[in-house]
């Protein structure tokens, strides 16, 4: 393991070295204090550049690079709407094709209204948007997306400032679920209308987005799908509060040299067709799956090791455009990088539902706040069978684990064991944990 992810300590971004230059100039547009939170970030609408382009994941099935929701949560004030302007730079070209599209659009429909009702009506012209606006129905969600479908399977990114604009997108609250986990999984979401009037069709969800919110927002708007695997596919990345140090943070100018520099990394994302097996990233993706049942083990925490799953998945995908903007190599920093990516995740995952995922409690205090709790912290560093017992007893897991737990540790070599004394010792330096 790399990260401790029970500390309240967010887990530090690495030095970003060779491989992620792109990163390395957005972040550049960004205040200091919000860089780490908005890293996760900048990949959804990346990403949605990219068409026509698969990857093979260490389980030996090809994915496209969509399907990314990233969710960042942080205060009011808190600097989320810095996103904002680097999803406008980074999506200039798709706001182009966008506004020539709005165009036709607009045209036809000002040739209806000027048809009498006894006169024939234009057919809507086939016009798809690669960044619709954020307050969109569900009907344009599924008309959208079969257009995209036509324009050469082309993924749509939504970048929603506010959380609860998901259920009109979704067709309501009790749909959210349903839509990212057809957004994620890439699969077919249509409608069946009885009248022409209505949008009829069952397109392939292409779809990458960002939402923005509040903890509170946040943790009210998915209280109720917090063990289906909802928040398994989303990739959160939250913002704590900040010391009052009385300073303003500085941002980027955004200017020209900064955008021609930008363009050229997108053109390879656009230029990127094909099938492709990145090895030392599957490499990786195995690392971070066993490292993640070490950590399941050490916490015996079961929903952080399903969790953990999806978060792989999410933090390999952004691996995959790395990949494709590095030029087609891969690099030991990229590595570092992803997998921060995905320790980054799960820890913000327990800042901001921690004590709703341990006993489904949906206040939202502060000092309620707990996740995944590292055991071998509440021990001494010598300690018996009957300390460990009493600690799983007073964190509600039952006693008869014990010795299952000890059996796992020690196997793991997180602890040592003394026939002599009857004692176990930690093997601190076995974990490999850094903050």
């Amino acid at each position: 393991m790399i990260y401790d992810i029970t500390k309240p300590t967010a887990p530090a971004m690495p030095n970003l070295g060779k491989g992620l230059e792109l990163p390395k100039l957005l972040f550049s547009q960004v205040s200091k204090d919000m860089q780490e939170a908005i890293a996760p970030l900048i990949f959804d609408s990346l990403a949605s550049h990219i068409s026509g382009t698969e990857f093979m994941y260490p389980d030996l099935t090809w994915k496209e690079i969509c399907g990314l929701i990233t969710a960042i949560v942080a205060r009011s004030a808190g600097g989320k709407g810095q996103l904002q302007r680097l999803v406008e730079a980074i999506m200039r070209g798709a706001r182009q094709h966008d506004e020539l599209q709005l165009q036709k659009l607009v045209e036809w429909q000002k040739t209806v209204k000027s048809k009498g009702a006894n006169k024939e009506k234009p057919v809507r012209p086939e016009v798809s948007f690669w960044f619709p606006p954020s307050d969109v129905t569900n009907a344009a969600f599924i008309q959208n997306a079969m257009a995209c479908e036509q324009d050469s399977g082309h993924t749509q990114y939504y970048n929603l400032p506010e959380v609860e604009m998901a259920d009109r997108m979704c067709g309501g609250h009790k749909q959210v679920t349903q839509t990212i986990r057809n957004v994620y999984d890439k699969q077919k979401a249509g409608a069946l209308r009885a009248t022409a009037d209505g949008i009829t069709g069952n397109p392939v969800l292409r779809v990458n987005m960002n939402i923005s919110c509040t903890p509170g927002e946040a943790r009210n708007f998915f209280k109720r799908d917090l063990f289906n695997g909802t928040l398994g596919r989303i990739a959160f990345s939250y913002k704590a509060r900040g010391n009052r140090d009385g300073k303003i943070p500085r941002q980027g100018k955004y200017d020209e040299a900064f955008l021609d520099t930008l363009d050229q990394y997108i053109v390879r994302l656009q230029a990127c067709k094909g099938r492709f097996i990145v090895k030392p990233l599957n490499k990786l993706a195995d690392k971070m799956a066993a490292d993640m049942a070490a950590l399941a083990d050490l916490t015996d925490d079961d929903t952080l090791w399903d969790m953990s799953k999806r978060a792989i998945v999410n933090a390999w995908k952004k691996g995959c455009v790395l990949y494709i903007l590095n030029g087609q190599t891969w690099t030991k920093a990229m590595s570092e990088f992803v997998e921060w990516l995905m320790y980054y995740d799960l820890w913000s995952k327990n800042q901001i539902f921690g004590d709703m995922l341990k006993d489904g409690d949906t206040g939202i205090t502060e000092a309620q706040k707990s996740g995944p709790k590292n055991m071998l912290d509440d021990l001494p560093d010598s300690f018996n069978e009957a300390q460990l017992e009493a600690l799983r007893i007073t964190m509600d897991k039952p006693k008869e684990g014990t010795k299952r737990q000890l059996r796992v540790w020690l196997f793991r070599r997180f602890i040592t064991y003394s026939a002599q004394t009857g004692l176990y010792t930690k093997t601190k330096e076995k974990l490999g944990i850094r903050s």
